[in-house]
């Protein structure tokens, strides 16, 4: 078993940082909403971040893969880690609170869990995880009211479609394990971003019209903020954090990404969640902390760290 690396108060305050990055995140794609639709800000999301990391790599002369076979495993890890799941999430954020949003993501550290026992031998289920695993589902379904999953209307499918993202995000983290063990986390980030923006683009102007610059202040600064800050920022930043903390105590940030959004946007939007919505966070915490381990004992290092799960 190995010990959970202590957290400096350097690393404390980056992760608080980390987490309200990506919770910010969560409210300005709910501010861009309100003028573009779904896929449009997917792409301006990833190009804008690809181009940025581009830059990033040239500066650095970082080596970036050549091997056909390694940039045709980015394209999926673009579907599973950016295209699909910020295309859902940002659908579902347009039907519910940029807060209750933030809560049901946090269900990527519940389906991780999942997956990985799945397809890794290293990574079974025990009873610690099990019992983290239905907690987190118990959060997850007191926050969208058990009532509101016997009925289809477009709230409940909304909350849906943030679940169904928070599972593909926890997909790429399996296939990361599997196809891209031996890339550098930025050279990774920039193949990936660069296959959604390849696929987004296209995506976008069939589905959503040909894109145009005519957006409002409010509107491109929201674009610039989750497209630099809360991707290329945030990705940077997490990794830096991951190397002084720990892939285990980065499980912290998960838990800590819904106050701040939660914060956000009642102070922004002034948007009030129900007791049913605090009372779910709390569970599927609880149930995050036990896969933690901190509740109960030192917990294992995961094995999925080699991409952050955000919003």
């Amino acid at each position: 078993m190995i010990p959970q690396k202590s957290i400096s108060p350097r690393a404390w305050a980056e992760m608080m940082l980390l987490a309200l990055i990506w919770g910010a995140s969560f409210l300005s794609i709910r501010v861009a909403l309100d003028e573009i639709a779904p896929f449009t800000l997917v792409a301006h999301r990833t190009f804008w971040a690809a181009l940025t990391l581009w830059a990033v790599v040239l500066a650095r002369a970082i080596p970036m893969p050549r091997s056909l076979r390694v940039w045709a495993a980015f394209v999926v890890m673009g579907l599973l880690n950016n295209l699909i799941p910020f295309a859902l999430i940002a659908w579902g954020q347009q039907h519910i609170e940029t807060g209750l949003a933030s809560i049901l993501n946090a269900s990527t550290a519940i389906f991780g869990v999942i997956v990985a026992a799945i397809f890794f031998a290293d990574e079974r289920m025990t009873l610690r995880k099990g019992v983290g695993v239905t907690l987190g589902f118990a959060g997850v379904v007191t926050a969208i009211g058990p009532a509101n999953l016997a009925r289809i209307d477009l709230r409940s499918l909304a909350q849906l479609a943030v679940i169904a993202g928070a599972l593909s995000y926890a997909l790429a983290g399996v296939w990361g394990r599997k196809a891209l063990g031996q890339v550098s986390p930025v050279a990774a980030a920039t193949a990936m971003l660069t296959c959604s923006a390849a696929m987004t683009l296209p995506l976008a102007w069939a589905l959503d019209g040909p894109p145009t610059l005519s957006h409002g202040i409010r509107t491109w600064g929201a674009i610039a903020y989750f497209s630099l800050v809360g991707t290329v920022g945030a990705y940077l930043l997490y990794y830096r954090v991951l190397a002084m903390a720990g892939s285990g105590n980065l499980l912290l940030v998960t838990m800590m990404i819904a106050p701040a959004a939660i914060a956000l946007g009642a102070l922004v939007l002034g948007e009030q969640l129900g007791p049913r919505a605090y009372l779910g966070f709390a569970l599927l915490a609880f149930g995050l902390g036990v896969l933690d381990g901190r509740l109960l004992r030192p917990a294992r290092r995961p094995a999925i760290d080699r991409l952050p799960p955000h919003g």
